[in-house]
């Protein structure tokens, strides 16, 4: 006999990795273990990827990864993750103390370049922070030709090309696949996205890793990237309450004061911004303290939830 489904609220400790322009404040202000790396550069808040899961802290499934509690037990996802072979969607934060490099992630469509197991890359980004004139690069400033685009690469004049944008604390962006984007120096941010890792760089600022050039992926973006002028879906959120951000193919992503409901086609996901030191979530017959930087799975079907607390979250579901 199949043993019963646990639905109550999990927290989840994230997949940390350090990185060349990574940076330390989301271990100093979010609580994230940098577990002995160099710096904080991303906290996978929630993931099944292969190269790096959530683990789940606490309760039924204490220690489980998230891959292996949704190979385990589908049930705690929701029917729209039913026929899924992979967990679709990956939550960040992102410190970037110094530039990104400039890259493009590949689309459903793009078999040819897609790395096996690997789907597209749809993506956005909550600015959680920004230095005074900090950047975001997103598309280009005008159309410009496939040789165009090659010849900028090569001959490393790209960001006269790229489209700049600059940004404060609150802004939302929403990024479809084929974009050519990068995080410019001095930005925090929250990142909702398919689950996938498959990245085309293709410049970066002539950086040395581990004393040699880091590769690019020119011929792969060539293939995907969409040439055209970005036009952006840009929120700038004063607001507080709930307010749906986006809502696409691959995720629903609203910022909210932690209230909602866990129904029974979606697992919902709640990533706290914000959290005063006595924040309670309550779900069915369970309280949960939680604080900034925490990450909260509710199982699907767990009905109906609330922080006791003032709290900004990120909430996520499909």
């Amino acid at each position: 006999m199949e043993e019963p489904l646990d639905r109550k609220p999990m927290r989840l400790k994230p997949h940390v990795s350090e990185a060349v322009w990574g940076g330390n404040r989301l271990a100093e202000e979010y609580g994230i273990d940098p577990e002995g790396r160099k710096n904080c550069a991303e906290a996978w808040m929630l993931s099944a990827h292969p190269r790096g899961s959530s683990v789940v802290q606490g309760g039924t499934y204490d220690g489980m990864t998230l891959a292996a509690l949704f190979e385990e037990r589908r049930g705690l996802f929701g029917e729209a993750c039913a026929g899924m072979d992979r967990f679709p969607v990956l939550v960040k934060l992102i410190d970037a103390r110094e530039d990104l490099s400039v890259q493009v992630h590949p689309g459903d469509d793009d078999d040819s370049v897609l790395e096996p197991g690997e789907s597209g890359k749809t993506e956005c980004w909550y600015i959680l922070d920004a230095a005074p004139g900090a950047k975001l690069y997103l598309g280009f400033r005008e159309t410009i030709t496939r040789e165009q685009f090659a010849n900028a690469i090569l001959k490393k004049t790209l960001m006269g090309y790229v489209q700049p944008f600059e940004v404060e604390a609150e802004d939302f962006f929403f990024i479809p696949a084929g974009t050519l984007h990068a995080i410019g120096k001095g930005v925090l941010l929250a990142e909702v996205q398919q689950s996938s890792d498959t990245t085309y760089r293709v410049y970066d600022y002539n950086r040395l890793e581990n004393g040699k050039p880091r590769q690019l992926h020119v011929e792969q973006a060539k293939a995907v990237t969409d040439l055209n002028p970005y036009e952006p879906t840009r929120e700038r959120l004063k607001i507080f309450g709930t307010k749906k951000l986006v809502s696409c193919d691959y995720f629903t992503v609203e910022e909210c004061a932690g209230r909602g409901e866990a129904e029974e086609d979606s697992f919902v996901h709640l990533l706290f911004l914000e959290a005063d030191d006595d924040c309670v979530l309550e779900c069915g017959d369970i309280e949960l303290p939680v604080k900034q930087g925490d990450s909260i799975l509710i199982p699907a079907d767990a009905g109906k939830y609330s922080v006791d607390g003032s709290c900004r979250v990120l909430e996520t579901r499909l």
